[in-house]
């Protein structure tokens, strides 16, 4: 089964370092998440952080309600971090966030998320019907939501 890939650009008029801090406190997942798939963070306070840290999530996608465990995978401080779905609805979801100077003095968000559908072929057809869109929808409320936030 192919996996498919997303790519996000977003720049934003504030320094890096301010964007990574804010990025990086998992905390703040939920200002950028859609209402409609009514997430929380299920992983008890205080939450950890870096490399190695593991995570857990409610959400409900379609109705269905979800656990989702994700771990960060790698970290670079101040440019960038991974992190991969260790238990979730997808067959594979690795999501890269990185964070780029701008001559301006801002910053450039980049997401790139490499993600599947699981159940082979039916899972092909669910990609084409609701997955491809399902993704795309909660990237553009994360570009509305981090444009209020930082503009």
């Amino acid at each position: 089964m192919r996996e498919e890939i997303f790519l996000s650009h977003q720049d934003v008029p504030r320094p890096r370092a301010e964007v990574f801090a804010f990025f990086s406190d998992p905390a703040n997942l939920e200002k950028l998440t859609p209402p409609w798939l009514s997430f929380r963070i299920l992983t008890p306070e205080p939450l950890p952080r870096g490399e190695g840290a593991l995570f857990e999530y409610q959400l409900r996608v379609h109705g269905l309600s979800l656990r989702w465990r994700t771990l960060i995978e790698s970290w670079q401080e101040g440019e960038r971090f991974t992190d991969r779905q260790v238990m979730g609805p997808y067959a594979l979801w690795h999501h890269t966030h990185t964070f780029e100077d701008l001559p301006s003095g801002g910053t450039r968000i980049t997401d790139r998320v490499r993600y599947r559908a699981p159940f082979g072929i039916l899972g092909r057809l669910v990609t084409e019907l609701f997955l491809r869109r399902d993704v795309e929808g909660i990237f553009d409320y994360r570009k509305r939501a981090i444009g209020n936030l930082f503009n």
